[in-house]
């Protein structure tokens, strides 16, 4: 064994010592095993390091090394609305879920009336709830082994939100899951687990976001969520990550849309000094479709990663996407994006693109979109961009009285926003594009 290997197996006995202080009784038997399940598999996995081909470029030695302690139970965060408000969106119309430190705050959430049919709140309550079958037939039905974290994330579920929208319901406004990382101890980690369920002929919008109301602490979010979308259906699906400057995130989510349903996703990487946004789609539905929108803003010494996979199974089925960085700093990116063909998945419609925006010299991107097709009646593209603001649209600014640095922030800005004009609720999108706009203004 190696240096590295010993390192490596060191720093799971933390996390394997806070598994011995999760409740032992109490749980449903299908949820014990889900936890038993996850444990032997964080055991059995190795931790990432640059020896796999997956996290070649993607150097998360800084949490790996890291001592983190899980946090098992919830504790008095002594927030009040007032703390949050400016994460809230929707002025009280909306459904807006709050968990500090991985744990459900009805005290901080605003939770008026819904559609019958439709559930809008903890994971915990789900599981211990005599109704809610749903989480059963659901909860891990979907997460492949991806890497030890989403099995350590398996090990640890306790709490993170359920969304369950029933057959033919319509929600008019927008469900927001914000999750707040209080000024909790240095080194902790919080597994947070979410469940989306859309039944057949239902419609949504989903928006969860990560945001933290400390800087200066070393804290680990391990997230995963399962998405399901039954035939007909169809999600807005959103993610915002505003991490702190020390704090780190590793998500992973994973959707599987059954026939004719349709996904819109958009991701925004904000904040945070490792941010890893993992989404995985499985179209496993004739006719289903899927579009992937994402925008990642990096700067000083961070580092994001995309890796994003869109698996054609059943025929008839289309999927797009679109991401986009813009790069700054000493600021490392790394984008992978993957279409898979199954050789059944014939009609299969794919396109995909990702293009990066280097404000510096220092930034460097790594971007690998792959196609790898089994049928033989397709139509895949893909392709990626790297560049700089254009030299000569700069100079045409300069002639027409704007100087260099306001025509670099125009031009940075219109990049940003072709992709945050796809989001189509409007409180969403006039707030991203002003934090936009004011980050890149001289």
């Amino acid at each position: 064994m190696t240096t590295l290997d010993v390192s490596l197996e060191q720093a799971k006995a933390q996390y394997l010592a806070d598994l011995g202080k999760l409740p032992s009784n109490g749980a449903p038997n299908w949820l014990n095993q889900i936890h038993a399940t996850g444990a032997a598999r964080f055991r059995q996995t190795p931790l990432p390091n640059s020896r796999m081909e997956e996290w070649r470029q993607t150097n998360i030695g800084p949490i790996v090394n890291t001592p983190y302690r899980s946090l098992v139970a919830p504790t008095a965060h002594g927030l009040g609305r007032k703390d949050i408000e400016r994460s809230f969106y929707g002025a009280g119309a909306w459904t807006e879920l709050v968990f500090v430190d991985g744990y459900y705050a009805p005290d901080l959430s605003l939770t008026p009336e819904l559609p019958t049919g439709v559930f809008a709140g903890a994971l915990a309550d789900g599981i211990e709830g005599t109704g809610l079958s749903v989480v059963e037939t659901h909860l891990n039905r979907y997460l492949a082994e991806r890497n030890a974290f989403t099995s350590l994330n398996s090990a640890f579920i306790q709490d993170g939100a359920l969304v369950r929208i029933g057959r033919n319901a319509v929600v008019e406004h927008p469900i927001h899951v914000l999750f707040v990382t209080s000024k909790r101890p240095p080194d902790a980690a919080a597994h947070i687990r979410n469940l989306i369920v859309l039944e057949t002929g239902s419609q949504a919008r989903v928006l969860t976001s990560y945001v933290s109301l400390t800087d200066d602490s070393n804290y680990l979010n391990n997230v995963v969520e399962e998405v399901v979308l039954g035939p007909n259906s169809q999600l807005h699906y959103y993610k915002l990550v505003e991490e702190g400057a020390a704090g780190n995130h590793l998500g992973t989510t994973e959707i599987v849309q059954d026939r004719d349903s349709r996904l819109h996703s958009f991701v925004m990487s904000m904040t945070g000094k490792i941010v890893r946004n993992q989404v995985c789609v499985k179209l496993d539905g004739d006719g289903a479709s899927a579009q992937l929108v994402g925008l990642y803003l990096n700067d000083g010494e961070r580092l994001i990663d995309n890796p994003l996979s869109i698996t054609h199974v059943k025929p008839n089925c289309y999927s797009r996407i679109m991401y986009k960085g813009i790069l700054d700093g000493n600021s490392h990116a790394v984008y992978a994006g993957k279409v898979y063909v199954h050789q059944e998945a014939q009609k299969t419609d794919s396109n995909q693109l990702t293009q990066n925006l280097m404000l510096s010299d220092n930034a460097t991107i790594h971007a690998k979109p792959q196609l790898e097709i089994y049928a033989d009646d397709v139509k895949c593209t893909h392709g990626a961009t790297i560049g700089s603001p254009p030299a000569p649209i700069v100079f045409y600014f300069q002639s027409r009285g704007i100087d260099e640095a306001k025509a670099r922030a125009m031009l940075t800005y219109g990049f940003a926003e072709e992709v945050v004009s796809e989001i189509d609720i409007s409180e969403l999108s006039e707030r991203l594009g002003e934090y936009v706009y004011q980050k890149y203004s001289p």
